[in-house]
């Protein structure tokens, strides 16, 4: 992703960004949209705790996926019916071209004849079958380590992920996750995440309930 974002691109109002993602799909349209791709891809933010824990805990304004960036025009070739808008710094490219999607990571898709977003997905960076986290290229794991699945076979990013981009300007629905989430997370997972807060948010106030 480029450091500058290019001229253009609309700014939508809270109003109107909630209005136009009323009908989001759920992880498991989604799924069965993707079922069969080669690129790994999963459920990303408040979904992916639900899908861990088993239940939706929460309402979701809307539905967060990530996949490699390169692997971003097959998971496009899945949606062809549908127009991908690209959204960087609180503004959004209608139907972006390829500058603009190289500039930003985030895109979401969008029906043409409503106007409604259905899916928001981020285009990661990576080095083949090694996930690099945007906020800190020093954190990089494998795919295979970072994807869990349901039981229905959804794919989502693993608790101790989510939590880590929660963290970084926590809402109050950011804190409600990590506190209903840390009971169900064990040692390991608690561990990864002391670890990744420590060299990412130094000090941050989640440190002193998971080393509790």
């Amino acid at each position: 992703m480029n450091d500058s974002l290019p001229p253009g691109g609309a700014v939508l109002d809270v109003d109107e960004l909630n209005a136009r993602w009323a009908d989001a799909w759920r992880p498991e349209q989604v799924a069965e949209r993707l079922g069969g791709v080669c690129a790994p891809w999963c459920v990303a933010a408040g979904w992916a705790l639900d899908l861990f824990r088993g239940e939706q805990s929460r309402p979701h304004g809307d539905l967060e996926i990530a996949v490699p960036a390169a692997g971003f025009p097959e998971i496009r070739g899945r949606f062809a019916e549908y127009v991908w808008d690209a959204v960087g710094s609180g503004r959004v490219w209608a139907g972006a071209g390829a500058e603009v999607l190289a500039s930003t990571h985030q895109t979401w898709l969008r029906d043409p004849g409503s106007g409604q977003f259905l899916c928001d997905v981020f285009r990661e960076p990576h080095e083949g079958g090694t996930w690099i986290c945007r906020r800190n290229e020093s954190l990089r794991l494998p795919y295979d380590a970072i994807i869990e699945r349901t039981a229905d076979g959804i794919p989502y990013l693993v608790p101790e992920l989510v939590l880590l981009f929660k963290a970084k300007a926590p809402r109050p629905k950011d804190q409600a996750d990590f506190d209903a989430v840390l009971p169900l997370l064990d040692r390991r997972r608690r561990d990864f995440l002391d670890e990744w807060l420590e060299r990412m948010h130094p000090g941050h106030p989640w440190l002193a309930k998971l080393s509790g």
